[in-house]
């Protein structure tokens, strides 16, 4: 496997994605037209943590953690390092020694849809990460592979430079053209929400607010005494 390194690739406005940082997974989610969401199968190994930044990708082999090496060197402040393989690997490709090098650098986390490994060490130096798989498994330095070209995890297209955001939820993927619009749509989605829990707040209910009553009598829904349900009498 012949790969390449592509080097200063463009990326979001940093103020972008630090704007995004303010807001959760579900919402960048919703704003984004419910899409660019990853596997819920990536996970987190903290929780309570939100990041926000740039993806650097990689394309690497299964078992073999070389182009995370390569990638290093291409990162820089505000990045998040993004890995997947050629095909489906659970092997432990990341750890302590990765995460040293690239928070020197400024990284802010990785998101890998193969395996991490140190995750105790990596809670305790506070980088974040989302990995499919935590495994001890070892890997090797020996094929070559990509950094910094359009990736996919589970169908998701990942292009360096767009805004990877990820939380307790999951990770979201933001093309890096869209960061400023979804920055606005996000704050008029929590605006919007707000005035929904005060609603809430005040005792209205979602079957009234969201105009549900007709949706259930559209949809044949019915509604019955418990005696008239079971056919009972009290």
């Amino acid at each position: 496997m012949s790969g390449v390194i592509v080097t200063g690739p463009p990326r979001a406005e940093l103020k972008d994605v630090d704007a995004l940082a303010g807001f959760g997974v579900a919402t960048v989610g919703e704003a984004l037209g419910r899409t660019g969401l990853l596997s819920p199968k990536i996970r987190p190994i903290q929780q309570g943590v939100r990041v926000a930044g740039t993806a650097v990708t990689v394309l690497s082999w299964p078992g073999d953690n070389l182009m995370i090496h390569a990638a290093v060197e291409q990162c820089g402040e505000g990045d998040i390092l993004v890995v997947t393989t050629t095909s489906p690997s659970t092997d432990g490709m990341f750890g302590e020694l990765f995460a040293t090098a690239l928070q020197r650098r400024g990284v802010r986390g990785v998101i890998t849809n193969a395996g991490i490994r140190d995750t105790q060490e990596l809670r305790d130096m506070g980088f974040a990460a989302w990995s499919r798989a935590v495994s001890s498994q070892g890997t090797v330095k020996a094929t070559g592979g990509s950094v910094n070209v359009p990736i996919a995890i589970d169908g998701q297209v990942i292009r360096p430079g767009d805004v990877i955001l990820a939380d307790d939820d999951g990770v979201v993927v933001v093309p890096r053209e869209r960061a400023r619009a979804t920055v606005v749509a996000s704050e008029a989605r929590e605006a919007k929400e707000a005035r929904s829990r005060a609603a809430f707040l005040d005792g209205e209910l979602g079957l009234d607010r969201y105009g549900l009553r007709e949706t259930l009598q559209r949809l044949g829904v019915e509604y019955q005494t418990y005696d008239a349900y079971t056919g009972e009498s009290s």
